[in-house]
């Protein structure tokens, strides 16, 4: 009987990047979990939800979706530290997942956030580990971030959406300043 994987989603890029790698590690019986508080505004949330609802659903992926748009709790809760915000985003959804996953009968849980090389890997892996005991669910760890550059070049060439930053308001407005 295959461990049933509950895998965190950002979007659908980072899901093309993650699943091979899963694939070759474990046969699991996969659902991907939509939480994503973090995303704004509200028309980047809706463009990378669905193009994940679309993407999942030609390949038969099972996808629970959490369709809670926090951007009024997210920025109350990051205001007062915008450099640290990443490590409440980080918390926020990586909490909900294993707790969903604990909740609903899965025995693991990982997230596709260790698949891209901007964020904070270790400490992804670090608050993962966390709530994994917290919890008592498994934490299924891989570096990910091996096929990156495969899932975007795949939702290029497939056109399925991409984001252009982050996530949240603030890694949008220094997409802009950088430039």
């Amino acid at each position: 009987m295959k461990n049933k994987l509950l895998l965190h989603t950002c979007c659908a890029p980072c899901l093309i990047g993650t699943l091979p790698v899963i694939e070759t590690v474990e046969d699991f019986d996969i659902s991907c979990f939509w939480y994503n508080p973090n995303i704004h505004p509200y028309t980047e949330y809706k463009s990378r939800r669905d193009a994940l609802i679309d993407y999942t659903r030609q390949n038969n992926i099972n996808l629970i979706i959490n369709d809670y748009y926090g951007l009024i709790e997210f920025t109350r809760n990051v205001i007062d530290d915008l450099n640290e915000r990443c490590i409440y985003c980080y918390e926020t959804r990586i909490k909900e997942t294993a707790r969903y996953a604990k909740e609903n009968g899965f025995d693991i849980f990982s997230t596709t956030l260790l698949v891209s090389p901007y964020q904070k890997h270790e400490k992804i892996k670090e608050i993962c580990e966390k709530y994994a005991k917290e919890y008592d669910i498994g934490f299924f760890y891989a570096d990910f971030r091996t096929n990156f550059r495969e899932g975007q070049k795949f939702a290029r060439e497939n056109n399925i959406y991409m984001q252009k930053y982050c996530g949240c308001i603030f890694s949008e407005q220094e997409r802009y300043m950088k430039k």
